[in-house]
């Protein structure tokens, strides 16, 4: 049988070993597939642990189950696999037991992280539309606000080191 993942391998030489913990997806683009993957086969238990812990606080295993298990899933294609990066889109139809569904498209760009000798999905930026139309504007999925550098009050001296009150000198 050959993986979901639409690539040219069977599930046993694919995706499965990664999902069913036998080995670590040794790529960023490999976990996707193998996340695909567990969707496809409603694998709830893979699709939680390969998400960063600070992802995890807004999972919800419920949610993502009765998804997977109401969806068909018609594909997975990669687009670009970079670095932390992939894109890829998905199609689906999101209810499968209705005749007239609409095959939508899932067109995420997916952020994820290396601890260890572990890949972890950490965030994504994603459009969903109907099948053949013009994605529309990126929403971020499961990413947490993290400020980059602490965060400089009016009155705190300038960043630059001048020694004058940030309102004064560069935040003028």
């Amino acid at each position: 049988m050959n993986c979901p993942c639409l690539s040219t391998k069977s599930y046993a030489d694919c995706c499965e070993p990664y999902i069913s913990g036998k080995r670590l997806a040794p790529t960023p683009e490999a976990l996707m597939r193998a996340r695909y993957s567990a969707y496809v086969k409603v694998e709830m238990p893979f699709l939680k642990d390969t998400l960063a812990p600070e992802s995890r606080t807004s999972y919800s295993e419920k949610d993502a189950r009765e998804w997977a298990q109401n969806s068909e899933w018609l594909g997975l294609k990669i687009t670009e696999a970079k670095g932390d990066t992939v894109e890829f889109v998905v199609k689906y139809k999101p209810d499968k037991d209705k005749a007239d569904a609409k095959v939508l498209e899932h067109h995420e760009i997916s952020k994820f992280k290396k601890t260890g000798d572990r890949w972890f999905f950490v965030d994504g930026q994603s459009t969903v539309n109907e099948e053949g139309q013009e994605p529309g504007q990126y929403e971020k999925v499961l990413t947490p606000i993290v400020r980059e550098a602490p965060k400089i009050g009016r009155n705190d001296p300038c960043a630059c080191g001048s020694g004058k009150k940030s309102k004064k000198c560069c935040a003028a």
